[in-house]
Parts: structure tokens; C-alpha cells; sequence
């Protein structure tokens, strides 16, 4: 029995997920430099729409999305949406301002989320999930005041 226990799946990915996050926010703070925002979104987007299928079919996991039901793809169409807003407005910010004044308030999607969460999806964050919830907050807050 190993003294440390295992990781579970979904924090692994999350981690990576806040990996990758860190490496688009310097390279995109970096790419910036000499583009208009807009445009360096439009191409960034490009990317991910061909670097993403040839993701899904090299790990096999393409299957058709016409066996989805409407709501999902409706809700799958919302999300994507919302995503592309994020993208064009982070990139926007990024162009003005630091990436390390930026990301803190951008992450304050954390609290939002764990808001949202509460009122329509039924989650219950622990206390000490909010006691991480509100020093994120307030540590975004406080960091973009820097």
C-alpha cells in the first residue's frame, strides 16, 4: 500500500487543463506583442479547430455527433459560444495588460462557477471549499491591484 494516495482522473486532467491554461496566457501574452488581439483569436481558434480532430482521431474517440440529442448540442453550442467570448475578450485584456494582472482576475471564473454551481446545478461546496473559493477571489482581486 503506497503512503501517498492516488490522484483521482479528473484532478490529473484539471491540472494539465491549468498547465496548458499557463502556457496559452505567456505565449499568447508573448504572440500579442505585434497583432491586433481579434485577429491573434481568430488564428489561435484556427489552430485548435484542426489541432483538435486530429486529437480526437489519434486517440479514437471520434464518434458521430449526430447521435447527440438537441439538448446537448444546444447546451454543447452555448458552452462554445461562451468559450469564444472568453478567448476574444482574455486576449483583449492580455494586449492591454500583464498576463500575471490578468489570469488572477479572469480566474476569478472560479468563484462564478462554484456560484452558478450552487444555484442551478445542486452542488454543495464544503467549508473548506470556500474558504479555497474566497482566497482565490480575494487573492485575484488583491493580485490585479499590484
Amino acid at each position: 500500500m503506497s503512503p501517498i494516495p492516488a490522484l483521482p482522473l479528473w484532478f490529473i486532467w484539471a491540472f494539465l487543463s491549468a498547465l496548458f491554461a499557463t502556457a496559452s496566457a505567456v505565449f499568447g501574452k508573448i504572440g500579442l506583442e505585434s497583432v491586433d488581439a481579434d485577429l491573434a483569436t481568430l488564428i489561435r481558434t484556427i489552430v485548435i479547430a484542426i489541432f483538435l480532430p486530429l486529437l480526437i482521431l489519434a486517440t479514437g474517440k471520434l464518434s458521430s455527433p449526430f447521435a447527440l440529442s438537441q439538448q446537448t448540442w444546444l447546451f454543447i453550442v452555448i458552452s462554445a459560444l461562451a468559450s469564444g467570448l472568453s478567448s476574444f475578450c482574455f486576449f483583449r485584456a492580455l494586449k492591454q495588460g500583464d498576463a500575471s494582472l490578468v489570469v488572477p482576475v479572469d480566474r476569478l471564473s472560479l468563484l462564478m462557477v462554484a456560484l452558478v454551481g450552487i444555484v442551478f446545478l445542486g452542488e454543495r461546496p464544503t467549508v473548506i471549499g470556500w474558504a479555497g473559493l474566497l482566497l482565490v477571489a480575494g487573492g485575484g482581486i488583491l493580485f490585479s491591484f499590484a
